[in-house]
Order: structure tokens, then sequence, then C-alpha cells
């Protein structure tokens, strides 16, 4: 994509690890006066490569990646990289991921099944230095502390980055391994989670982390 008028051309780096997603991606942004996008990545050591390599004007973030996990770069990103603007596109739940990840350093969140014309708006709002939420996240954070939310909102963010990854059927020594902790960690961590979801036993954990990964 060309600038038009003297407009510079905005530089994307798409970090998903579906290569359907990030054709799709690519398609909108093409189509988008003034944006193009510059790489892909698939893992977090592709996306930190890419980052030094192609230094992109604004990186689009996956939550579940091939070999890490997303709220662990975008929070590596952010101390590297102070000024990058950061956008998660995730099928996750925004109301219980959204505040984390601007939390850990992002600066917009939104969810994959959003109309492409909102993606666009949302990657344009944070590359001018915004913040993006869509309206239910940010009903969301505003009424923390009335009504119940999802169950998981309990989790600390670790342990709901091992919910993710026993969900997508990951062994707790490949968790272990993805996020640099000992296999002992990781299992006192699952400990932890099945006591505050209310769950006895693991397999019934690995039910529930499997429906709440595949859920919409």
């Amino acid at each position: 994509m060309t600038a038009t008028a003297g407009q510079p051309v905005r530089r994307v780096l798409l970090v998903d690890d579906h290569p359907i997603v990030r054709q799709g991606l690519s398609r909108i942004i093409a189509n988008e006066p003034g944006l193009a996008v510059c790489g892909e990545a698939e893992t977090v050591r592709e996306a930190r490569q890419a980052v030094r390599d192609l230094k992109p004007d604004i990186v689009v973030v996956d939550l579940s990646l091939k070999e890490g996990d997303g709220i662990e770069l975008v929070r590596e990103l952010r101390a590297h990289h102070p000024a990058l603007p950061l956008l998660v596109l995730s099928m996750h739940d925004e109301t219980v991921y959204a505040g984390r990840l601007l939390a850990a350093g992002a600066n917009g969140y939104i969810m994959k099944h959003a109309a492409s014309e909102q993606f666009i708006v949302a990657l344009r709002q944070v590359l001018e230095g915004g913040t993006y939420l869509s309206e239910a996240a940010r009903a969301s954070r505003a009424g923390r502390g009335g009504s119940p939310h999802s169950p998981v909102d309990a989790l600390s963010n670790r342990e709901l980055q091992v919910l993710q990854m026993v969900g997508r059927g990951l062994s707790s020594r490949q968790v272990a391994e993805a996020l640099n902790l000992s296999v002992k960690t990781v299992e006192a961590h699952r400990q932890r989670i099945k006591g505050k979801l209310g769950l006895r036993t693991g397999a019934q954990l690995v039910q529930f982390a499997a429906n709440w990964v595949t859920s919409p």
C-alpha cells in the first residue's frame, strides 16, 4: 500500500499462530490507505526478532501463540519498546482479558469476531496514541465490584496463562518450558486454579480449560 497525499505508510506487524487469520488481516489492511503489513510471526521468538528487524509502527498480537504466551509478549515488548503501540486481537473474553492486557502494557484490545471496520478503527486509534476498548469491555471495567463476572476473574495473570495452555492441550512440562518455570511450580499453579474454580480433579481442570479456550 502506497502513501496518499504525502501521508506516510504505517507498518503493521501481525503476531498470530493461525496463518488464515494473518492472511485475513493482511487483506483488510491492504485495502486501507496509509497502512501496510511489514511482517508476520507465529511465535514469541519470531515476534521478538521481527520487532527488532522490521521496526514496525504497531504490533497486532494474539494471546494464544506457539512456543509462548501473548500476555508475556506484551509485557516484554512494552518493557523493551516503551513507545511501540500494541493492539491485542483475540478470541478470548474481553471482559476477562482486556483489563489485564492494558495493565501489562497493551494499548487496545479487540475481539476476533469484531467487524473488519471496527478492527481498522481500533488499529488507527492505537496508532494515533489512543487506547481502544469496546463498549462491553469499558462497561465491564467500570462495573467491577458489582455483580459477579466469569469465575476465572479470580485467577492471577500467571494462573490464567497456565489455564489457557492447559486448555490448548499442553502438559505441565510443556507449560513449564513455554513459561520458563519448573514443573513443580506449574503443578502448584494447577492446584491453585482448581481451588479457585471449585474443581476437584485434574480431568475436571483439563475439561474446564478446554471449554474455556474454545468458547466464543
